[in-house]
């Protein structure tokens, strides 16, 4: 289990589900903008980011090539780190197609699955949240053929013009790949992250579960022993988590 230790007066902070490139370059810049204001916001006291998934509507690595765009954003992350913040980013189920790009020119350790991190003795299960739980068995046959190292391989080698093509049409048409969630609230008993977080405490103490995928902001206590947190969005709700002695849930406005 990973260890963070707070400095004092500082802060860690968490976001997920930006979806830059959606729905248009154009229309994602404005987003872009906003969200590059709150990073410079919190660049003084910030000790640690957690990019929770689904920075980006698509992403792909090819070995020389990544996605155009996201100029700003990229270069803020790359400031940010080198002012000392640490950064950890998890992939999301529209941008599961990170190497090493991240790692390797901004610094930003990049996880595949769950994690658990203890922050000033409190414990964190953290992920995107795509497939975690009961049901969704279209995503997670999805999910399954995304990942197999022969589609990969097959795809990398479509030109990156058609391939990109390809993929932004389907993440931005396809609800099943794209993740738009109804914005409705679907109870404890049918919400699969409450469930699955529900079922793992069971067998383990974790003090906090922090998700993204879900795009519905929430904090919820469950049974009295933890929290359940959904990150919301950087699209409808401009949410972001902040914890320091205890976990806020927080809008950006500016």
């Amino acid at each position: 289990m990973k260890q963070i230790l707070l400095q004092p007066g500082k802060k860690i902070y968490f976001c997920s589900d930006q979806h830059f490139g959606a729905p248009t370059a154009a229309e994602s810049r404005k987003r872009e903008v906003k969200f590059i204001r709150w990073l410079d916001e919190i660049n003084s006291d910030a000790q640690v980011l957690f990019l929770m998934g689904d920075l980006f509507d698509f992403w792909h690595e090819w070995k020389h090539v990544i996605p155009k765009g996201y100029v700003r954003v990229l270069g803020k992350l790359a400031e940010l780190k080198d002012s000392g913040i640490d950064l950890y980013m998890f992939v999301g189920n529209h941008d599961l197609w990170m190497k090493n790009y991240f790692e390797e020119e901004i610094g930003c350790q990049v996880f595949f699955e769950k994690q658990f991190f203890q922050i000033n003795g409190k414990k964190f299960l953290l992920a995107h949240g795509d497939g975690l739980g009961p049901g969704d068995k279209g995503y997670k046959r999805m999910k399954k053929l995304f990942t197999n190292p022969a589609a990969q391989w097959a795809f990398k080698w479509l030109h990156p013009d058609i391939a990109m093509k390809v993929a932004i049409y389907l993440s931005t048409k396809n609800k099943m790949i794209s993740g738009e969630e109804d914005k409705a609230f679907l109870g404890e008993d049918k919400e699969y992250l409450i469930i699955y977080s529900k079922e793992k405490l069971k067998s383990e103490e974790i003090d906090y579960f922090i998700y993204g995928h879900r795009h519905l902001p929430m904090v919820l206590d469950l049974e009295g022993k933890a929290q359940y947190i959904n990150l919301g969005d950087w699209i409808s709700y401009f949410t972001y988590g902040e914890f320091q002695d205890e976990f806020r849930l927080k809008e950006f406005e500016k």
